[in-house]
């Protein structure tokens, strides 16, 4: 057995979970989550509890327990508290604001970069007041989605190995290089 996939989930009060087919919907304070069961995975309603349970043995079986498990206790997580991602904006003259919904970005480009936001995700900006360094924070229901989001704003300039400016995670440690060295060489 899967010892992910035979953990119960605790479903809150407030939460609705309802099952048609093959798909679980999960409703909460914060809004609504819908997943596809995939065949052959049985999750059933037990005394305020989701159990999951797979048929057989087989490794694809197996693989998906676990899987079906995480991603409903993500979606019941999700519609109570939320996700959050948080990103730093690291570099002299780069800035981040928000116009609406949309986020306006000035990464060092020629252009402003403009990004509107998938439904469900909302876009938080400030400024830390002694280092002058904006922050972004990328917040939803959907773990995946804001996840992806956050990445896909990652990507917009990622962290640059020499003066390290960029966007990058909280937290996350960017690995530097050395400069080019001042000694004298041939040619000189």
């Amino acid at each position: 057995m899967s010892r992910i996939g035979r953990m119960p989930i605790a479903i809150p009060g407030g939460v609705a979970v309802t099952q048609e087919d093959d798909r679980l919907l999960v409703k909460g304070p914060k809004g609504a989550l819908e997943q596809a069961i995939p065949p052959g995975i049985d999750v059933r309603q037990e005394d305020g509890r989701l159990l999951v349970a797979r048929p057989n043995d087989e490794p694809r079986m197996r693989a998906l327990h676990g899987l079906t498990r995480t991603l409903i206790a993500n979606m019941v997580k999700g519609v109570t508290e939320g996700y959050a991602k948080t990103l730093d904006v690291v570099g002299v003259g780069y800035r981040a604001e928000t116009t609406g919904r949309n986020l306006r970005l000035t990464l060092g480009y020629s252009h402003l970069i403009e990004v509107v936001p998938r439904p469900g995700i909302v876009f938080e900006v400030g400024q830390e007041t002694n280092t002058r360094q904006f922050w972004i924070r990328v917040s939803g229901i959907d773990k995946h989605l804001v996840g992806q989001t956050a990445a896909e704003l990652r990507a917009l300039k990622k962290p640059e190995p020499y003066k390290g400016k960029g966007i990058r995670y909280r937290g996350e440690l960017v690995r530097r290089k050395a400069g080019k060295s001042a000694k004298g060489g041939k040619g000189r």
